[in-house]
């Protein structure tokens, strides 16, 4: 028997917001598939932001705490080989917080920060302001995803693009080349980038970190739901979903979902769907890489891989590398 849920089933019940004419289309052509997919992107609303946060603090959530290591140690190194007054273009910004270790080291340089939510890059800038007074801030909304016409002079000053979090993890390797050779586009010759990248590792922790003790990161899953039904005018009976994590041995990721607790039918945008029970929408893919194939990944999208820091258990990797000069190869 299908549920067939009233407005009063759904949880969030703020004020329409704007709606995102690219959002609507994702979330239409997702739902509308066979195997039901939404982009990880539109995960982070304001409320998004602020539950990913907050996952980076569960105990089960090493990668935050180990890429932050890696950068207290490291970063001096970084600023001795960019220049202090590099400019730092940060993809995806987020709250920033790794940002400070990095700007403590380049006290000179300009920040870029590039983010899709714009309410949270004016909270996260404010931050920094407070923090580094004397730091030239220039942010700039955005969806990183794409080629991003940056503000500044590329010419000026030496170019450091900044991409913590292990973000690549979250797409294909096709994606995730088409990701880095734009950010190469957006950078510029003789570039350089600092990125983030989780290593594979034992399947029960890389479970446990994407489906913590505490619910944060099913939170974040079904607030994906909340923001549809806010902005979409959705009728999702959010509460009979519940957030599932797998491992993809095959593919190397976890794979994160909503599963339907049983069959449900709802609208969005004023189009029908239905699910059965079991069926799931497949909200992110977090793949996971070893250090040889990271470098692969890194030199098919033109950059060669400089430095490559890790912890002493090997669960994490903060890489260096550098554009590549534009050439004609075989």
């Amino acid at each position: 028997m299908l549920f067939t849920p009233t407005r009063d089933d759904t949880i969030d019940r703020a004020a329409p917001a704007p709606v995102d004419p690219a959002f609507r289309a994702d979330v239409l052509r997702g739902l509308g598939q066979p195997h039901k997919a939404i982009p990880a992107r539109w995960f982070y609303d304001m409320r998004g932001s602020q539950l990913f946060e907050a996952i980076t603090q569960v105990p089960e959530y090493y990668p935050t705490r180990t890429e932050t290591a890696l950068l207290h140690a490291h970063a001096s190194e970084v600023a001795k080989r960019i220049g202090t007054d590099a400019t730092v273009v940060e993809f995806g910004s987020g709250s920033s917080i790794k940002t400070r270790i990095l700007l403590k080291a380049m006290p000179r340089a300009t920040y870029v920060p590039i983010d899709i939510c714009g309410e949270f890059l004016d909270e996260a800038c404010e931050g920094l302001a407070a923090l580094f007074p004397q730091l030239k801030i220039v942010p700039v909304e955005a969806n990183f995803m794409n080629p991003v016409n940056l503000p500044v002079k590329r010419d000026e000053q030496a170019m450091l693009g900044f991409f913590p979090g292990s973000t690549i993890g979250n797409m294909t390797a096709a994606a995730a080349v088409d990701l880095l050779r734009s950010m190469r586009g957006t950078l510029g010759a003789g570039s350089h980038l600092l990125i983030g990248i989780d290593r594979v590792k034992d399947p029960a922790r890389l479970v446990a970190a994407y489906d913590d003790a505490q619910g944060v990161t099913a939170l974040f899953n079904l607030n994906l739901l909340q923001r549809i039904n806010r902005e979409l005018g959705g009728t999702i009976p959010v509460s009979e979903f519940r957030h599932v994590a797998r491992w993809n041995e095959s593919a190397s990721r976890i794979e994160m979902h909503l599963e339907a607790r049983r069959a449900i039918r709802f609208e969005v945008a004023g189009e029908a769907f239905h699910m059965e029970g079991g069926e799931t929408i497949h909200t992110e893919n977090c793949h996971k890489y070893r250090p040889g194939e990271m470098r692969l990944l890194l030199a098919a999208a033109g950059w060669s891989e400089l430095e490559h820091w890790t912890d002493p258990q090997g669960d994490f990797s903060l890489v260096l590398a550098k554009a590549e000069d534009d050439r004609q190869t075989p």
